[in-house]
């Protein structure tokens, strides 16, 4: 059971832009108080803390979570991105706070939902169910799902936009990043400016449903004689702008196979890799977020269940060259040109590689030593994702080392990384080197 504060009650969505501006006004004053507190206390003791050290405490990592909490919208959607990406490199015990914005957010109260989906079907729209479950069985950032059954007796999971998440999300970025620069966490000398415009288009992407239907479609095609996959299949005659409908299928979080035998994570661990695999190499198109709710489990047929295509795109068949180029190096076992790639992909500069050359050594190394091994890859015992993170770290500790990707890069990374760290968490055991065969 989450603690009273996450629990979910139905609160309201702030919708409007004052309002909105004024929760992160609150938020903001909350933590500096907290900051100006904390910093006295630790002053009269005889330390003097760094303003990194009195913003990332237990407290203040709260006060974020719950705000953000009740937002939901973009300034949610960045918090999940920040906390999946960091959340492996923080203390516990803020780890543990921060993780609260991956589980479920609060939902919107009965007149709220019956509002937005008046907007959508017309004020009788409860005659075109037979059964519509008020509770929703999911509550995210951008919408909620309820869970219905049509008037065909179709059993359908219905996804529901927050009202005025679309028109806030210029707005909601903006006021993260015055908060990051306020922060002092980041580095003045990065230019994140590209970042935020990158941001802002792919949250809008992700708040049209209607185009998220379109790839939830796309993605039942290309998958459709998969029998190891299941797409949910799209409902566009009851769907919309603010309403995506889908069939409902019985799954559980993919985390909870971490209990299954060995052999069942293994072969779930090759579908989902194989499938980023596949995405990147034969369809060309991507679903980019690497949250683990996204993948569902059929404990009942073995099947992954695939879920929320919002952040799904195109790969510009550059970016499709340069990774089956950067593979075909790691394959080769050439140190020197995967480091060479790595820099002409954008992830790193001239700069970082030459002050980091040792860290880069063994992160180039640990790579090449994944795809080179003959038979299966074990994630839960070679420490891959571990010295990955270390080494990382080492090289973040030096803000001048702190570098944006391009963004088409940097969305193909995460999804990467998300598997991987999947991969770690299930303790799977991957034959990576035969799959990249087939497509290098």
């Amino acid at each position: 059971m989450p603690p009273e504060q996450f629990r979910s009650k139905g609160l309201r969505v702030p919708s409007g832009r004052l309002s909105r501006i004024a929760r992160f006004g609150n938020m903001a004053t909350g933590i500096a108080g907290s900051m100006l507190l904390d910093g006295a206390k630790q002053f009269a003791s005889g330390r003097r803390p760094t303003v990194t050290d009195l913003l990332l405490t237990p407290a203040n990592a709260l006060k974020v979570t719950l705000q953000l909490g009740q937002m939901r919208g973009a300034a949610m959607k960045l918090g999940q991105l920040v906390s999946m990406d960091t959340g492996d490199f923080l203390p516990p015990e803020l780890a543990n706070i921060f993780a609260r914005l991956r589980a479920d957010a609060q939902h919107m109260p009965p007149a709220q939902l019956n509002a937005v989906l008046a907007g959508h079907w017309g004020r009788n729209w409860r005659d075109q169910f037979i059964r519509f479950d008020e509770r929703p069985i999911a509550a995210a950032s951008i919408g909620q799902v309820h869970r219905a059954l049509t008037l065909d007796n179709e059993d359908v999971a219905i996804k529901i936009q927050y009202p005025g998440v679309r028109r806030s999300i210029d707005s909601d970025v903006d006021n993260v990043a015055t908060l990051l620069k306020l922060s002092k966490l980041l580095p003045s000398s990065l230019d994140i400016a590209p970042l935020l415009v990158e941001a802002k288009r792919q949250l809008h992407e992700e708040a049209d449903y209607v185009r998220e239907g379109e790839y939830l479609a796309r993605f039942g095609t290309l998958l459709a004689e998969e029998a190891a996959y299941v797409v949910p299949a799209f409902h566009p005659a009851l769907s919309g702008k603010n309403v995506l409908v889908m069939s409902y299928v019985e799954s559980v979080a993919i985390e909870s196979t971490v209990t299954a035998p060995q052999e069942e994570r293994d072969r779930i661990m090759t579908l989902l890799i194989e499938l980023v695999l596949r995405e990147l190499f034969e369809f060309n198109v991507m679903q980019t977020d690497p949250n683990f709710a996204n993948y569902r489990y059929d404990p009942a047929t073995g099947k992954v269940i695939l879920l929320d295509f919002g952040a799904s795109r195109p790969l510009p068949e550059t970016v499709v060259d340069q990774y089956r180029n950067l593979l075909q190096m790691g394959l080769a076992g050439d140190h020197d040109g995967v480091l060479a790639a790595v820099t002409n992909m954008g992830f790193m500069n001239q700069h970082t590689a030459q002050l980091n050359s040792r860290e880069i050594k063994n992160i180039v190394a640990s790579a090449i030593d994944m795809v080179q091994r003959q038979g299966p890859f074990d994630f839960g015992q070679t420490g891959f994702v571990s010295d990955m993170r270390d080494e990382g770290m080492n090289i973040a500790a030096d803000r001048r080392n702190w570098h944006i990707p391009p963004s088409e890069m940097l969305f193909v990374q995460r999804k990467l990384g998300g598997v991987f760290l999947l991969a770690s968490r299930l303790k799977a055991r991957v034959d990576v080197r035969s799959m990249l065969d087939k497509y290098v």
